[in-house]
Order: structure tokens, then sequence, then C-alpha cells
């Protein structure tokens, strides 16, 4: 007879393993979580090499278990890969790696969880979306053969990039370390289709995280008045080094990329530039093709119905997503409350 687990969850990074914790914390012993990584703390070993987080290590933990070192210093991506595979030896949080879940569907009160060689069951299950997010590239570019182009996620190192101009594409924090990184040593270009605005990594001595906290920001849900009016404003960008880059004529900024034909990109402005290759630093969209449940996805964009990560499917789980309930939702140091909120709902 087949095992069934009480709560599967799929995908092992903080979103999965904060949401691991708290369920076994609860109580709940029958657990698992499933992803595609080999270890834990993969999805950030495999980012670019020069990543350093702009939350503190104080705002970079998940509950119950501190980051070493400074806590006012700001972790790399290797030491978050480390601490997140530590957090899951120290609370034995139960896992199966290297492990990719193709198909999700719900048969009277239980889920089946298809692997590529297996079957598991479950009475719930928790999507953690980090495992299932897609690359975002808008489709502006022709004849995409032409032109060196890659995602930021795909992008390691200078090393990696054909030397001349490179246009990178996308106004957030990650566009911005990467084209102050490459500025070192060749021309580039940053399209964003917003003002940018700065923000301090500290204010009067403390992590500019603890101001947005004090000022009921960082956790303010999208349904209050402060979390509507923080979700609508464009991401700021951290630290004042891009600014610096700007200021001495090393990042040349220019506005929406509107079309890139051939090894020429065109600018919403009417303006147009000679580029050798680009990063798309564009983001992530949910990507929710497992998902094989009627009701479950919006039937436009085969995006997750919830509120605040509760399915319309009894049973179903979203933890992970972009503003699922506060800008902390994408959050290291956010995404344990809404483990909680999904905890007490679940366990109900």
């Amino acid at each position: 007879m087949e095992h069934i687990y009480e709560v599967i969850i799929i995908g092992a990074s903080q979103a999965g393993i904060a949401m691991s914790h708290q369920l076994k914390q609860k109580g709940i012993k029958s657990l698992l979580m499933i992803d595609p990584q080999k270890r834990i703390g993969d999805s950030w070993r495999s980012r670019y090499k020069s990543l350093v987080l702009f939350t503190p290590k104080s705002y970079s933990a998940l509950p119950g278990l501190e980051m070493q070192g400074n806590p006012d210093s700001y972790p790399t991506k290797d030491e978050m890969a480390d601490y997140l595979e530590g957090y899951v030896a120290h609370f034995n949080l139960p896992h199966k790696m290297n492990t990719m879940v193709t198909r999700v569907e719900k048969e009277n009160n239980y889920f089946n969880v298809f692997t590529e060689d297996e079957r598991f069951q479950s009475r719930k299950i928790v999507i953690a979306s980090g495992a299932f997010q897609k690359p975002y590239i808008p489709p502006v570019i022709h004849n995409e053969n032409e032109l060196s182009h890659i995602h930021s996620s795909s992008y390691t190192e200078p090393e990696d990039l054909n030397d001349g101009i490179v246009l990178i594409v996308g106004g957030g924090n990650s566009g911005a370390q990467i084209a102050v990184e490459l500025s070192e040593d060749r021309e580039v270009i940053l399209a964003i289709s917003h003002k940018l605005k700065f923000l301090p990594l500290q204010v009067f001595g403390k992590s500019i995280f603890y101001w947005l906290e004090k000022l009921q920001l960082l956790y303010a849900g999208t349904d209050t008045i402060r979390g509507k009016l923080f979700q609508k404003r464009n991401d700021p960008i951290f630290g004042k080094e891009l600014k610096q880059a700007i200021k001495n004529k090393k990042i040349l900024i220019k506005p929406r990329v509107i079309e890139v034909i051939g090894n020429q990109a065109f600018f919403s402005d009417g303006s147009t530039m000679k580029i050798d290759q680009i990063i798309w630093a564009t983001g992530f969209i949910p990507s929710c093709e497992i998902i094989h449940i009627d009701g479950a996805l919006d039937k436009n964009g085969g995006r997750p119905l919830h509120h605040r990560g509760i399915s319309p499917i009894e049973g179903l789980y979203y933890i992970g997503l972009p503003w699922q309930h506060s800008r902390g939702s994408a959050l290291v140091c956010g995404v344990g409350k809404d483990a909680m909120y999904i905890m007490d709902k679940l366990t109900r």
C-alpha cells in the first residue's frame, strides 16, 4: 500500500522550508518537500557570483534560527544557500531532492503528485513557488539568433559575455547589481520603464529594513491602505553604487525597449542604439502548468487563484508568490509570516 502524506510541499527553497518548519512545529510528522535541485540552497548557489543580498543577516533568516556572523552584514548568495541547507538539517525537515514534479491532480479527497518515475499522495499540498517560476523575457526581440541574449538568471560573471556593448533591460536590484559589475570593463546601457528611486542600505546606523518595518510598510498587507500604496510603487534600488556609476557616466540610462531587430535596439523615446548583447533582468512569472485541477488557475494567464495563499480548491495552498500578502512575502524575512498564516488555515 502506498504511503499517503499529510502534506506535500512542492519546492524546497526558503518558502517551502519555512512552510515545512511551521508544520513540523505544529506536530505534523507526515510531511515531505520535493525539489528538482540536487542540494538544498542550489537555487541560490546557481545565481551570479557577485550576488550579495540587500537585506542584512538580521533580515535574511527564517524563524527559529539566526544566520551566523555579524547581524548587520550582508550575506552572499553562497552564505544564503549554506544557511538554508543548515536550517533543514537543524530542524530535520524531510525532503526529497533531485526530483522534478511533472503533474498534480486531485482525486476525491487526495492529491496525486507525479514525478518523472514515481507517484506520491497527500491529503494537502503546498506549492512553494520558487520551484515553479519562469524567467520572463518581453516579446520585443526579432530574429533571436542574430544577437546574443540571456536572462539574468543565466548570468554568472562578466567572462560569460562577449566583449562589446551590453544592454541590460529591467530596473530592479538584480539588473542594477549586474550593470554596476559589468560597467567596470565595458559600455553598459540600462533600459528602464520607470524613474529610478534609490534607498540607502542604512539610515542613522540602522538597516533600511528596520525603518521599513518601523513604518509598518515591510509587512503591510495588500488589504491595508499602507500595503496598497506600497504595492503601487516600483521597487527602489538599494545602495548607492548604481547612482554613482550613472553620475560618473559609466552606465547610460535609456527608456523602455520597444523592439530589438538584429543588433539594433529601439527605445520608447524614438532613439536607437547598436548593441552587442542583452541581459534581460525582467524577473519571473509564476508557472503553474503542473497543476491539473479544475478551478485552481485563472482561465486567462493560468495564474494561481488564491487569497493570501489559500486556494479555492480545498487542501491546496501557495507560498512564496510576489506580494502574496505583503512586500515581505518575496523576502526571506517575510515568508515565515505567510507560512504561519497558511499553517493556521491548513491545520484548522
